[in-house]
């Protein structure tokens, strides 16, 4: 089966021309890198996680654009693991999407059926489920910049993460992060965590809590990081995937992160009352 996607025209361009336009306005633009990529391959990338926002392009495509950036200069993975917040409470709790392909105006991403399986095989969680992604954003909106990088040669595995307690999410990030990493095994990979930061509150607010989140990020602190935003109360919708994420990679051997970019929505439209943040992070050995 393939996926439809059900947020081009809202999130992102529905055609194929006008999408590109839009992907390349990303990068060049003023809160972009200032530059287009140079897909390259090389033996040894050293990118295993990255952070992306996943609003429409118009808010936070240039931060998730300084992320892909990153990635394809150092070199495309064939893999891609990208998980995200499952915004509509549909399906299973820790839902692995293994339709064949998933439909973007770019082409066909094929799902890494192999590794889907493999994540699955070693997870207590995890569950073959496509309904949890009918509707969501968080992970679809990721698929058009990998193909504008790599056209169909990346592969996807997306995994829609709900809402859980404390005690589950602890339980969530330990065992997936390690199923995760056995799965990526000795693979040419990425693990991306497609996340917002605070939600509607004023730039002030939202950079002191941003700040809290990105510390606990760049020092690969899943439990730090689950601990500050419950502590602070912070909107952050993508927290256990991060979290999944850092686990992931430093099963994977990462020792290190940097930012890349942070602005809110607050720098796009100049209305600084409501804003939600937005970040790029990338992990690295």
């Amino acid at each position: 089966m393939a996926r439809r996607p059900a947020v081009a025209g809202m999130f992102y361009e529905a055609d194929e021309k006008s999408l590109r336009e839009s992907i390349e306005r990303c990068f060049l633009g003023m809160l972009g890198p200032g530059r287009l990529p140079a897909s390259t391959r090389k033996d040894e990338r050293k990118i295993i996680g990255l952070v992306c926002p996943h609003a429409g392009y118009i808010y936070s495509g240039a931060a998730a654009a300084h992320s892909y950036l990153a990635l394809a200069e150092e070199g495309l993975p064939e893999i891609a693991v990208i998980l995200g917040p499952n915004h509509h409470g549909l399906g299973e709790p820790v839902a692995v999407a293994t339709d064949s392909t998933w439909i973007t105006p770019l082409g066909n991403a094929r799902v890494d059926t192999e590794t889907a399986d493999a994540i699955l095989e070693h997870s207590h969680y995890a569950r073959e489920d496509n309904l949890a992604h009918v509707r969501e954003h968080s992970l679809e909106v990721q698929v058009p910049l990998l193909q504008y990088l790599g056209g169909d040669s990346i592969r996807i595995v997306p995994i829609a993460l709900a809402h859980m307690g404390p005690t589950s999410t602890r339980a969530v990030v330990s065992d997936l992060g390690s199923s995760i990493a056995k799965a990526l095994a000795n693979k040419n990979a990425v693990v991306i965590a497609s996340t917002d930061l605070t939600h509607y509150e004023s730039k002030a607010a939202a950079q002191t809590k941003d700040a809290l989140v990105l510390e606990r990020i760049v020092n690969l602190d899943p439990e730090g990081l689950l601990r500050v935003v419950e502590q602070n109360s912070i909107s952050m919708c993508g927290v256990v995937g991060t979290a999944v994420t850092i686990e992931a990679c430093k099963n994977l051997g990462a020792s290190s992160a940097r930012k890349l970019a942070y602005y809110t929505s607050g720098d796009v439209t100049g209305d600084t009352k409501q804003v939600v943040g937005y970040a790029a992070v990338a992990v690295t050995p």
